[in-house]
């Protein structure tokens, strides 16, 4: 989970290759109305998000068995609770990074319907694991393989 471009894309995929699970971008899983929305540099709200993140928790849900990995925004509580009330045993990797690396990330890359416009008011929804709600937090500033295989320790320790 994170904001557009922290990497979730990318180290999703990698988390599920290292883990032999399947990778399911939520991108993928927006209705057309949302990635307009988005492309036209208007944030979704959240009756845009709740269909979406009902389709997240069930293809999690659908995978209970084997696991997968979703790449998900899920910035807010509120959103990872609805993901988790169809998935409870869904975990949470939260891609960190300072909001300059971000920024450059999203300059850098092409084809995406998130404008570089729209991280602002991400990070400004972005809320932060509280004490009491399990999550995982990983630095994205280093080279997505270093920033793969933490997360895959942390996911992995003590199993």
């Amino acid at each position: 989970m994170g904001v557009s471009g922290s990497g979730k894309s990318t180290v999703g995929w990698g988390i599920g290759q290292a883990l032999s699970v399947p990778f399911i971008d939520a991108d993928e899983l927006h209705p057309a109305s949302n990635v307009q929305k988005m492309a036209a540099g208007i944030p979704l709200i959240d009756e845009d998000r709740w269909p979406w993140l009902a389709l997240v928790g069930a293809e999690l849900a659908a995978h209970q068995a084997t696991g997968a990995v979703v790449a998900c925004s899920a910035l807010k509580r509120s959103y990872r609770a609805a993901i988790r009330a169809q998935a409870p045993q869904a975990q949470f990797v939260l891609l960190d990074g300072s909001p300059e690396l971000l920024a450059s990330r999203i300059g850098g890359r092409g084809g995406h319907f998130m404008p570089p416009a729209l991280l602002k008011s991400q990070l400004a929804t972005l809320e932060r694991f509280a004490e009491d709600e399990a999550g995982i937090v990983v630095d994205i500033a280093e080279p997505p393989c270093t920033v793969i295989a933490h997360a895959v320790s942390l996911l992995t320790a003590g199993n």
